[in-house]
């Protein structure tokens, strides 16, 4: 898309009754490609614009590009006013907890009446059944689904560092509109949208149930799997730092030994094949670890560079906004 056309959704007008990271992801999405997007707020605004600790980010990440309107929906004022705007709406997208929208008369059999070509983004915890009416949360159905189990050393469970699930739960969400638009341009009538949190991780969780159901008894943790390659963890450097390496292939395996100075290794048949390097493990780990004990951070990171391997420096979040690549490509909005 050239700087001179329009935005994909330019013209589309979406209403944003989202709260904290899965309804206000999804309209970011859409935002972020050129539709109107007005956020309705309490009187007070949303909660998470006051938010601390780990939710300081929450607000002005997940609702840029967008346009907000605060209004009492107990009001008969404020509902009227928002019955006009969804007369008016291409999107309506929500994640309140379940019956919210229809106890206040703005459930999606009400508001097909008022406008019959509206997309109706329904975000919650669980699709329909056993589970509908269940207040969830990001880290609830990460236990439920085992994606905590997965992430979390054995016997530790632990949720993935990010909003994982809420991100993916509003994407799926952003994907059914995008959906939803196209059949109502051949339809001209609107569409209901599910997406949930549960169901979101399910889909997280497949490559894992795919293994399950391949095996005799329980899936490992990711922190205690057997590697499918002989090299693909953390080393430390001579400067105290960490550098991931992963050497997934025979050719990687050359380029490294090449690269690094190991001819030893390149020529120990003991070690030719990925498998035999598996097996090797136990003699294999300490003389890598070694090498890249006497090496810095940089240094390991252009030799990695050199052999055209997957590597990476452990970083922070606040190295983000100092990284070369997201400075040169303009990928990092102030």
């Amino acid at each position: 898309m050239s700087e001179t056309s329009p935005a994909p959704l330019a013209g589309v007008r979406v209403l944003d009754f989202g709260h904290t990271v899965m309804g206000p992801c999804c309209g970011l999405i859409l935002a972020d490609l050129g539709a109107e997007v007005i956020k309705v707020e309490p009187v007070g605004g949303e909660r998470t614009r006051n938010l601390r600790g780990f939710g300081i980010g929450y607000f002005g990440y997940f609702n840029r590009n967008k346009k907000s309107l605060c209004v009492d929906l107990k009001s008969p004022r404020g509902l009227d006013l928002v019955r006009k705007l969804i007369a008016r709406s291409d999107v309506l997208l929500e994640n309140f907890a379940p019956g919210t929208m229809e106890r206040m008369g703005l459930g999606y059999e009400v508001l097909t009446q008022v406008n019959p070509r509206l997309i109706y983004c329904d975000l919650k915890g669980f699709l329909p059944g056993p589970y509908e009416n269940r207040q969830a949360l990001d880290e609830v159905v990460q236990m439920m689904a085992g994606l905590a189990y997965m992430t979390g050393p054995p016997g530790r469970p632990l949720r993935a560092g990010t909003s994982v699930v809420d991100i993916v739960a509003g994407m799926f969400g952003a994907i059914g509109v995008l959906v939803g638009l196209g059949q109502r341009d051949k339809t001209s009538t609107g569409h209901r949208i599910q997406s949930a949190l549960f169901e979101s991780t399910v889909f997280l969780m497949g490559q894992h149930l795919s293994y399950a159901a391949q095996i005799e008894g329980a899936v490992p943790p990711m922190t205690a799997r057997v590697s499918a390659w002989a090299v693909y963890e953390t080393f430390g450097t001579s400067d105290g730092k960490k550098i991931f390496v992963g050497i997934t292939s025979d050719r990687h395996w050359d380029r490294f030994c090449r690269v690094f100075g190991l001819p030893g290794l390149l020529e120990d048949p003991g070690l030719a094949s990925n498998n035999d390097r598996i097996a090797a493990r136990d003699r294999l780990i300490p003389i890598v670890r070694n090498v890249f004990a006497n090496l810095t951070l940089d240094a390991a990171l252009e030799l990695c560079e050199q052999a055209t391997i997957p590597f990476a420096p452990v970083a922070r979040p606040e190295d983000l906004l100092t990284d070369r690549h997201l400075q040169q490509t303009g990928a990092l909005l102030d």
